[in-house]
């Protein structure tokens, strides 16, 4: 059976300029193992796979692995599973609901771009006395540089560390890792970017850094808006350091509900020549 394929830029704000993510429509019938072994073959961040939904609300299922895991949740292959899900025939109404381990996620089309309702999260709050300061030894940075570090997880793990500057954010060159991390600062007021950020996920399966990461977004996101240090909307930056050009657009509606959006565009179309 061949199975459409195609591998999606998201996040990007120019050609190949966001995180790519490869997607496997049609997986029914494919095992995890497959799967796993697809995922790793790619290499890419995340591989995702289409499967029909178990729950009527949902539009579709996914399925959503790194080169040696998978995910409960991720937010790039989220929004670029829903583009190849619609370019695929899906049903292109007004919200979109996908199903995958965290639940339930709420996609939505605003002024040109998708974008996914961030979801709850797992474990947040103010890290230990000591995470904060292997944070910090990981860095290289002197504590009192640090405005807070915080529990961010959404699924994937995150602990992130706040900077006062985003020029302090591009400056990190970070050791060795055993920990998944997100650093962010402020961009001056009147640029086009409030904030910069950067992701290292040696626990997922990353070796080097993360170019544009929808699931670190959303939950920094819920923590800067709800401690009140930004307001919605607002535009976030990311990729920087490694010639990527990440944008992503976060809003909150009326009700309180944070979204993430982003550009998507194909960059690859076919199908798998084989089984895998």
């Amino acid at each position: 059976m061949a199975r459409p394929f195609s591998q999606i830029d998201v996040f990007g704000s120019g050609p190949c300029s966001g995180n790519p993510v490869a997607v496997v429509l049609d997986a029914e019938g494919m095992g995890e193992g497959e799967m796993q072994r697809f995922a790793r073959w790619t290499n890419l961040a995340e591989t995702t796979f289409v499967l029909p939904p178990t729950r009527a609300e949902a539009d579709y299922r996914v399925r959503i692995f790194t080169p040696v895991l998978e995910l409960p949740f991720a937010g790039h292959p989220t929004l670029g599973t829903c583009h190849a899900w619609l370019e695929g025939g899906g049903d292109a109404r007004a919200e979109i609901v996908q199903e995958c381990e965290a639940g339930l996620i709420r996609i939505r089309r605003e002024e040109g771009r998708l974008a996914f309702v961030a979801p709850p999260l797992v474990r947040s709050g103010p890290a230990s006395e000591e995470e904060a300061a292997k944070v910090a030894a990981a860095l290289d940075l002197d504590p009192e540089e640090i405005v807070a570090v915080e529990w961010v997880d959404n699924g994937p793990g995150w602990i992130a560390v706040l900077l006062e500057s985003a020029e302090r954010v591009l400056e990190l060159r970070p050791g060795a890792l055993d920990f998944d991390l997100g650093a962010v600062g402020f961009h001056p007021p009147g640029s086009p970017a409030a904030i910069e950020l950067r992701a290292w996920a040696p626990v997922n399966g990353l070796a080097a850094e993360d170019p544009v990461t929808g699931s670190l977004n959303a939950s920094v996101a819920q923590w800067l808006l709800i401690s009140g240090r930004l307001e919605a909307p607002y535009l976030a930056r990311q990729g920087t350091a490694i010639d990527r050009a990440g944008r992503i657009h976060v809003s909150q509606d009326p009700e309180g509900a944070i979204w993430i959006g982003g550009a998507t565009e194909t960059v690859i179309a076919g199908h798998l020549a084989k089984p895998q």
